[in-house]
Parts: C-alpha cells; structure tokens; sequence
C-alpha cells in the first residue's frame, strides 16, 4: 500500500497534516467551531494540563500546542483565507 493511500492519517508535520488542522473545527465547548489552529494559546495551554482528549482531536491538539508553545504559528499562515 502507498504511503499517501487514503486510508492512513497524514504524517504529523506534513504539509497534508496541516492542511487537515486548518481546516479542523473545536467540537465542544468554549471554543465550538472555531479552526483549531485559531484558539487561544491559553486555552490550548489549559488542555495540555489537564490532558487531551483522546484519539485524533487530542492529537491535533496536543500539535496546535506544539507548534503554539514553540513560536511556530507562521506555519499555520498558508493554509489561512486570505
């Protein structure tokens, strides 16, 4: 099976990665609808103390804090509407 199959999850990191957390939308809470990659740095902050949800919105998460704690946000401006 190829390594792109539809089948498997984007590589974290990659650009396909990316573009599926951009596009992704807080289900519950405070936050609900809002693309993942726009919440509050705190409130990722928060999730990360508290633990994150399981399976792939806590791993989507647990990216966004990553990349928010780390300064990395630029990463997050092609995939933005302009």
């Amino acid at each position: 099976m190829s390594r792109n199959s539809s089948n498997e999850p984007p590589r974290p990191g990659s650009a396909q990665a990316l573009l599926e957390l951009s596009r992704t939308r807080m289900p519950f809470g405070k936050y609900k609808d809002r693309l993942l990659i726009d919440l509050p740095e705190p409130y990722v902050v928060w999730f990360a103390g508290k633990g994150f949800p399981k399976g792939k919105l806590g791993d989507m998460l647990r990216t966004v804090y990553e990349i928010k704690v780390n300064g990395l946000e630029y990463l997050f401006e092609p995939f933005r509407d302009r």
